[in-house]
């Protein structure tokens, strides 16, 4: 197991490419809950996950989150480029399980991650994306540090509840991350 950080409370490791790995996964990704502002707030298919997500987490930068002190996993965290972006500009991603929530750990494991990205791996930028509706989400990039940058509009086939409300981007640069520290 290749650990990539640890926290007061948690533990980010690389995924691996096991069956255990995708059913913690498919548990996460089955919560209507979970989905709820994500995938059409439909689960993931075990399949999908198995086949495609599984080896895409497990080949990047998307770490297992768990608790150090019993083990148990919470969910994951991303820190991870845009495709067609720069490459300093790193995007901050999380899932966690409903039990996880309200417990500190989206903005413990985010902290951690954001001081990473400008302490060891080079960022210019880090940024988060939610849907505007999504409070408990821009709380935690808040938390984190982030600042509200804009209101933007997706076209989506299929758009969720609220999604005529937008979508929000939080941001933290180099500059206001050394500011702050």
């Amino acid at each position: 197991m290749r650990i990539f950080l640890e926290t007061e409370r948690l533990r980010l490791r690389h995924f691996t490419d096991t069956d255990a790995d995708a059913e913690l996964l498919v548990a996460l990704d089955s919560d209507p809950e979970v989905m709820r502002y994500l995938g059409n707030g439909r689960p993931t298919p075990s399949d999908v996950i198995r086949h495609e997500v599984l080896p895409r987490f497990a080949r990047s930068s998307v770490w297992a989150a768990e608790e150090l002190s019993t083990g148990q996993f919470v969910g994951w965290f991303a820190l991870t480029p845009r495709p067609e972006g720069p490459a300093d500009d790193l995007e901050l991603g999380y899932r966690l399980r409903r039990a996880a929530w309200g417990r500190g750990y989206a903005t413990e494991g985010s902290r951690a991650l954001i001081h990473k990205a400008f302490t060891d791996l080079g960022a210019g930028r880090v940024y988060a994306e939610t849907m505007f509706v999504n409070a408990g989400s821009r709380r935690v990039m808040e938390k984190a540090g982030l600042r509200f940058v804009r209101v933007f509009h997706e076209a989506w086939d299929e758009p969720l509840p609220g999604a005529e409300q937008g979508e929000v981007e939080y941001a933290l640069t180099r500059e206001g991350f050394v500011g702050a520290g």
